[in-house]
Order: structure tokens, then C-alpha cells, then sequence
């Protein structure tokens, strides 16, 4: 397969599914299996277009961005709280992601994983959607010190392949009680450290395997993440506001189960 076209088929699965409780790299790893390339080649490059989907949180939410920044200048408490929130989170991620990075690769290797997960975490939703009460908490902000921490300690689970970083920090703050449309945006704005900290250690780490030749790739995947993530992020906030999350959960348990059966049979 031309190496454009791959480029530019990994650019539109991260873009879909970077912000969607479905696991992005759940399904770059079936990606691989299913078009039959060579997933270890194209491994640094699945890493190096995240930040074209993170781009597309900073465009989309660009005037949030603003108000925090100009509120931390005065030490407005809201946008004191929302920084505090955010870092409180992400600390969990950084701690155990530097404690335990080369098991964590090692599951990328496994698209048994990936299925198998992709119908728990399905699962794991609809339970969530079911007996979550939530109330409306007024944004990111509001939400507690206690909170944030149980967060950021449900989003490490994502580092199972297949569980998606997304659906387990926007279920895990339902859980705790967060309306959807909150628990959606702590999500987005969460993604930002961690997604640029784990692109920032994967890139450093496998440096040698850059070239110059690579980067057109790159280019071309970053670009194609972002346009994607644009128009997915939108989509996601509307089907999530009238259905709620189930379409995602059914949509994992079928894909997970035609996974493990054309992954079986091959």
C-alpha cells in the first residue's frame, strides 16, 4: 500500500477517535491488522500526529484558553481552579507512565487486548449511563480537588490499549456524579498535557527512528488528524447532548466482537 495513503487512513482513524470513548489506539492497532502493513514501522508516526488532534481542542476552545490565561494573570479563582483541576489530573498519568512505559508498549503489540477491551469498556458505559445521577457541577472549575485526583487515577486505565483515555475520564466523572456536557470537557482540556507529555516521551525516546524522509508522512497525518478532530468533536457534543453515550458503547461491543472473530479466524 502507498505510504501517503497509509498516512492519510491513520490521519482520519486518530482524528475520529482521539476524543470519542472508542480508544484511538484500540483502533490504530486493528488498523494495522486490518491493511496488513507493518505496524512496528509506522509506530512513531501514530505518535507524532497526535498533536494534530490536540490542535483541534485549542482551535475549537479557543476563547476558553483565553479567559483562563487572563484570569490566572489577576488570580482569578475559577480560572485558578480550572488550571488546578486540570494538573491535578494529569499528575496520575505522568506518575505511572514513566513507572511502567515498556510494559506499556508491550501491550500495544496485542490486538487480542485491544478487542477484549473495546467490549468491556462498551459495557462499562451503558452500566455508567444507567446508574450514574449527575448534576450539573458549572464547568470544569467546579469541579472538587477530590474529583479531579479519582479522575486522573480512571484515566490511567486507558493505558490498557482498546479502553480509550476518553470514555474512561468522562465515565469515571459521571460516575462521580459530573453531568455529561462537564465530563466531556474535562476530557478535552485533559487530553492536552497528557496527549503532548506522552507524544513528547514517545518522540524522545525513539528519536533515531525520525528521518527526513518521515516527515512528510508526519505532515501529511498531523494535517488530516486535525481536520478530522474539527469536524468529529462537534459531531460528538450533538449526539452526545440528545442520544448520550450508548451509540458509542454499542458501537465498541460489535467492534470488539468482529475483532476477536476475523482475529480468530485468520
Amino acid at each position: 500500500m502507498n505510504e501517503y495513503l497509509v498516512a492519510i487512513l491513520l490521519g482520519i482513524v486518530e482524528g475520529m477517535t482521539e476524543f470519542l470513548p472508542v480508544s484511538s489506539t484500540g483502533h490504530l492497532i486493528l488498523a494495522s491488522e486490518l491493511m496488513g502493513y507493518d505496524a512496528a514501522q509506522w509506530a512513531v508516526f501514530n505518535i507524532a500526529i497526535q498533536p494534530g488532534a490536540i490542535l483541534a481542542i485549542v482551535a475549537l476552545y479557543w476563547r476558553t484558553f483565553l479567559a483562563v490565561g487572563r484570569g490566572l494573570l489577576s488570580w482569578e479563582a475559577n480560572s485558578v481552579k480550572f488550571v488546578r483541576n486540570l494538573l491535578i489530573a494529569f499528575f496520575p498519568a505522568v506518575a505511572l507512565g514513566l513507572a511502567f512505559n515498556d510494559q506499556i508498549e508491550a501491550l500495544l503489540e496485542n490486538a487480542v487486548i485491544v478487542a477484549w477491551a473495546l467490549i468491556a469498556g462498551g459495557i462499562g458505559i451503558l452500566v455508567v449511563e444507567r446508574l450514574a445521577r449527575t448534576e450539573n457541577v458549572l464547568g470544569i472549575a467546579g469541579v472538587s480537588f477530590a474529583q479531579s485526583v479519582k479522575i486522573g487515577l480512571v484515566q490511567c486505565i486507558a493505558m490498557i490499549p482498546g479502553v480509550s483515555r476518553s470514555g474512561a475520564t468522562i465515565m469515571g466523572a459521571m460516575a462521580l456524579g459530573i453531568d455529561r456536557r462537564t465530563a466531556a470537557d474535562f476530557s478535552f482540556f485533559l487530553a492536552l498535557p497528557t496527549l503532548t507529555g506522552a507524544t513528547v516521551l514517545q518522540l524522545f525516546k525513539h528519536r533515531d527512528a525520525l528521518t527526513a524522509d518521515s516527515f512528510g508522512l508526519i505532515g501529511v497525518g498531523f494535517l488530516v488528524s486535525f481536520v478530522v478532530a474539527l469536524a468529529v468533536i462537534k459531531a460528538f457534543l450533538a449526539v452526545v447532548t440528545k442520544h448520550g453515550f450508548a451509540p458509542f458503547a454499542w458501537y465498541r461491543i460489535v467492534a470488539g466482537a468482529a475483532a476477536l472473530i476475523w482475529l480468530s479466524m485468520r
